[in-house]
């Protein structure tokens, strides 16, 4: 392979889409959200719901620290919106881990966030 052949191959055009904001985030709540689905059929025991809770809420802690920072740019409203799930988040995990509560209402919150962030409307 000669130079020239190299330096065009280099800097030709990515082949690898680049993934917009949106695009990480809903990503991030797809592999979450897959994770709890896999431990509220049961299979994997009390290991894989625990990582799996684990996961989802280091994922929202993330966007809890996001919105409380001033240099967010989202409507206040939605930013309270944001911290709140993220609370919730954390408290409905702990009654999970408890044995008092399941995991429905975290897999249908992170599904209506990836409807959002997908520009979808909530299906009812």
């Amino acid at each position: 392979m000669n130079a020239h052949i190299l330096a065009s191959s280099a800097y030709s055009g990515a082949t690898v889409p680049t993934r917009t904001d949106r695009g990480a985030e809903y990503d991030a709540f797809a592999r979450c959200t897959r994770a709890l689905a896999s431990a509220q059929s049961g299979t994997g025991g009390y290991a894989v719901l625990a990582r799996a809770l684990s996961d989802n809420r280091r994922l929202w802690n993330v966007l809890a620290a996001d919105v409380s920072g001033d240099g967010n740019r989202l409507p206040p409203a939605l930013r309270a919106g944001i911290f709140y799930l993220a609370e919730f988040t954390r408290h409905h995990s702990r009654r999970v881990l408890a044995g008092e509560a399941d995991l429905a209402a975290l897999i249908d919150i992170n599904t209506t966030v990836m409807r959002g962030l997908r520009g979808q409307e909530r299906e009812e």
